[in-house]
């Protein structure tokens, strides 16, 4: 789709994309804008905890999008291609992704099964991760990061789940540390309201919503597939039924 050669640094950058998707490169405001963090030490001071959730917003992902841009004095094909590579990597065609910064100091934290202890909630219902950093699995002493993915869809009704909505929340659960505890469950809140970038539209994104739509294919003909197998074993059994209801009824 692209003629134009990728330049050295865009290769090397696509490389590192899972370390280089951070908040080090992002505007302050929007940075505060996106990310909460708490950070609490228990009252024998044996473990002290900081939690840092960022939102992977339209605002926050074309933020991080430009300043690379910019960073790296990219052409208008650069920046393209470069975009595409990490809406690919943050699988925002099918997930709402966040990124999770744990440093523990003192005794360390277990958080395994990490998809057990935190939760997004849109509205009054709740949704457990699809996919995460399975490195959060294991004992936690120092820092730790990773990504953690929500449904983009709902699976009951196929609809968006953030459409409409104006808030999204996360819950982190506070068993999992001696320090956090005490105070209860952590919960964060996003207002998508003040979410006003688009990511729609553009080489970029319409290659993720080609790549989506031909992953949906795929699944919608492999289910009229199965379908079609069950629809031929009912058409056979009700054929095999009718034939031993007519054996019996001429005896």
């Amino acid at each position: 789709m692209f003629n134009r050669k990728i330049s050295a640094p865009l290769v090397l950058l696509l490389m590192l994309m899972p370390v280089m998707c951070s908040a080090a490169e992002i505007p302050d405001p929007v940075l505060a804008q996106w990310s909460h963090e708490i950070n609490v030490t228990d009252k024998d001071g044996d473990q002290s905890i900081r939690v840092k959730a960022t939102y992977y917003s339209n605002e926050y992902v074309e933020a991080l999008i430009a300043s690379e841009a910019e960073k790296n004095l990219w052409t208008a094909d650069e920046m393209e291609n470069y975009k595409y590579t990490l809406l690919k990597n943050l699988n925002l065609g099918e997930c709402i992704p966040f990124h999770i910064d744990i440093y523990v100091r003192g005794l360390p934290m277990y958080a395994g099964p990490f998809d057990k202890h935190i939760t997004m909630m849109v509205g009054k219902k709740r949704y457990q991760p699809v996919d995460y950093d399975k490195r959060f699995n294991f004992k936690i002493l120092g820092p730790r990061d990773g990504m953690v993915y929500f449904p983009k869809y709902d699976p009951k009704t196929g609809k968006e789940i953030l459409a409409g909505a104006k808030d999204v929340r996360l819950i982190f659960d506070s068993a999992i540390s001696v320090a956090l505890s005490p105070r209860g469950d952590v919960t964060w809140v996003w207002d998508l309201t003040k979410d006003r970038a688009k990511i729609g539209g553009g080489k970029a994104a319409n290659r993720l919503e080609v790549d989506r739509l031909l992953k949906r294919s795929e699944k919608l003909n492999a289910d009229r597939e199965a379908l079609r197998k069950q629809l031929e074993a009912l058409d056979k059994e009700v054929g095999e039924v009718n034939s031993r209801i007519d054996e019996l009824q001429s005896e």
